[in-house]
């Protein structure tokens, strides 16, 4: 015998069924975006970050008449030293101004880069043309990076280090990998015009050593370039230089008159010191003598190499302590207390760090170094590209699936400005696609773009 009770009607069945399947609709659509960005996560995973810092150690095992092993004890600096690299974890590390005994570079790899707990760091081999008592070397994180080369790029006054590193990347077996050249520099010091052309000389030798063998590939030039404006003979090499292909770029891009300018105090990398100990430099921060450039293949990304923006930075200046020694009032919050007194104590120079993003994926991928072109990726509703073809010609740009359908086309006629598109592709399935240029059957560009 039937019980009594409502009756389900067709219609009371379809509701029934709608009610309970949709929360189930949307625990696999949010699935489904979850594993697509899972994917994206991924890919980004494959890439890798080093961290770059660049240092003017100040007569590191060097003892002079004004830095003696009083005021300058090799032993007080490694527990400086330490503390400095324990906290920013370099994987390449550069520096400038200490000994040219090989058992002093030796000692600063033992006692401070491989210490408590860490030995994965390796040196560079110690080359010396200029016979200077002050010199440049390199240590390296030996679990991302290997040494393929070292060469003298210049030898009047000190030498200019040029080394080679590749990274350790997974597809190594298959020739696949990113190389990264670091030229370390440390250019005549002191002021006035007979210095200042010192300094330019050095700059042209290292620029037309570069120009006549770089190979287009992934340049660093770095080190204490003792400058005291942008205006400065040497500095206009380095961005300027007459082969193009050669240039540098500051990540910065603060041109002006640095030297005791209080507009570039959150620039300025020394004097650490306002008070002179005999060895440091008195003065406080007042001039910005220590850079990382990079070159354009770096700045874009081109090589598997791309300079992460906005990680450029001195360590320990907070842009409050113009013409004072950086741990005098205010309260200097920018690193902890333990890293700033090593700042203080070890150098009369801020290092400065950086950030460099490894990968096949990481910026512009380029066939042709005429087009420049930046997207936003992973995309939504909007697919969004700015580019620019250095010279007058016709695109076509295409969106297409993994089956190799064409999505989206669009045919622009470029007239050497940069241009910006903003595609709507809301209507596009959620999943990979792959972006390309072309100019007529040639291909530019051939990048994967992810649709949430």
């Amino acid at each position: 015998m039937k019980q009594p009770g409502k009756q389900f009607t067709r219609t009371n069945m379809n509701k029934i069924s709608f009610v309970h399947s949709w929360p189930l609709f949307k625990q696999v659509k949010k699935f489904k975006l979850f594993i697509i960005f899972c994917l994206f996560l991924s890919a980004a995973q494959s890439q890798d970050t080093l961290i770059v810092l660049q240092y003017n150690l100040l007569n590191y095992g060097n003892i002079t008449s004004y830095c003696t092993t009083i005021n300058n004890d090799i032993n007080n600096k490694d527990d400086y030293l330490r503390a400095i690299t324990g906290y920013i974890k370099p994987d390449i590390f550069t520096v400038c101004e200490m000994s040219s005994s090989p058992s002093i570079q030796l000692h600063l790899l033992d006692q401070v880069m491989n210490s408590n707990g860490v030995s994965y760091y390796e040196k560079a081999s110690f080359i010396s043309q200029a016979q200077s008592d002050i010199v440049n070397m390199l240590y390296y994180n030996s679990e991302k990076l290997a040494l393929k080369s070292h060469v003298i790029a210049q030898n009047y006054i000190r030498d200019a280090d040029v080394y080679q590193l590749y990274f350790l990347s997974d597809d190594l077996l298959n020739g696949d990998t990113a190389f990264i050249y670091c030229v370390v520099a440390h250019l005549k010091a002191s002021s006035g015009a007979t210095n200042e052309n010192k300094r330019k000389v050095m700059a042209a030798n290292i620029m037309d050593y570069l120009s006549n063998h770089n190979d287009d590939d992934n340049y660093l030039l770095m080190g204490d370039f003792n400058l005291y404006s942008s205006d400065e003979p040497a500095y206009q090499q380095f961005i300027n230089y007459s082969n193009a292909n050669t240039r540098f770029y500051d990540p910065l891009n603060q041109a002006g008159a640095w030297h005791n300018n209080n507009a570039f105090s959150n620039i300025h990398t020394q004097s650490t010191h306002a008070d002179n100990n005999g060895c440091a430099a008195s003065g406080g921060m007042d001039d910005r003598f220590d850079f990382i450039l990079i070159s354009n293949n770096i700045r874009n990304g081109y090589k598997m190499v791309k300079y992460l923006p906005g990680s450029f930075h001195p360590v320990g200046q907070d842009g409050n302590h113009f013409n004072k020694s950086i741990n005098s009032s205010p309260q200097n919050n920018s690193v902890p207390s333990d890293v700033l007194n090593a700042l203080y104590n070890n150098s009369d120079h801020l290092p400065v760090t950086m950030k460099l993003v490894i990968g096949k994926y990481v910026g512009v991928d380029k066939q042709e170094t005429n087009l420049e072109i930046t997207t936003v990726n992973p995309v939504r509703d909007r697919l969004e590209i700015s580019f620019h073809l250095k010279e007058s010609n016709n695109l076509t740009m295409q969106l297409v699936d993994l089956t190799g359908r064409i999505r989206i086309e669009k045919f622009i006629s470029d007239k050497s400005s940069r241009q910006y598109l903003s595609i709507p592709v809301h209507s596009l399935k959620s999943g990979f696609y792959i972006l390309r240029f072309y100019k007529g059957n040639e291909l530019l560009l051939n990048r994967k773009i992810v649709k949430l």
